[in-house]
């Protein structure tokens, strides 16, 4: 795993990763977020999201939470080993509680729906990395 120095967020821009299966959704998180934040990123499927993350350690990871291959909820579980340090927000068109239950107890830091992207996604991002991340030799329990 690929590891920055420590306070390189604060140097530099937000590093976010984006995932969804939907070309359209990603084309439009790209136009939200640009502004903001660092994009390293956009993918497509399960399996990939685990090798960028590897690859590009970002500080935040804004993906489906229904992806092919392998879902987000398992791709978060994996990422917990792989990589602690980046944030996880959800997106979805769920509002079941099961699915949001699921997501929180993956470790994740925000879960929205698709929706609001546009209006509420970029707060969610800044309030995920206020977050105190534990110990890299500690599993997250977000």
């Amino acid at each position: 795993m690929l590891s920055r120095p420590t306070g390189v967020e604060s140097m530099s821009r937000i590093r976010v990763l984006l995932a969804d299966d939907h070309e359209p959704v990603l084309a439009e998180l790209r136009i939200t977020l640009a502004q903001e934040f660092e994009i390293v990123a956009g993918v497509r499927n399960g399996p990939d999201i685990m090798a960028e993350v590897e690859r590009l350690d970002p500080d935040v990871l804004v993906t489906d939470i229904s992806m092919p291959l392998v879902n987000g909820i398992e791709v978060v579980l994996r990422l917990r080993s792989i990589n602690p340090r980046t944030k996880v927000v959800f997106l979805a068109v769920h509002e079941d509680q099961d699915f949001i239950d699921a997501a929180f107890s993956a470790g994740a830091c925000a879960y929205m729906i698709k929706a609001d992207v546009t209006t509420y996604l970029i707060p969610a991002i800044r309030v995920c990395l206020e977050v105190t991340q534990p110990p890299k030799t500690e599993p997250s329990r977000m």
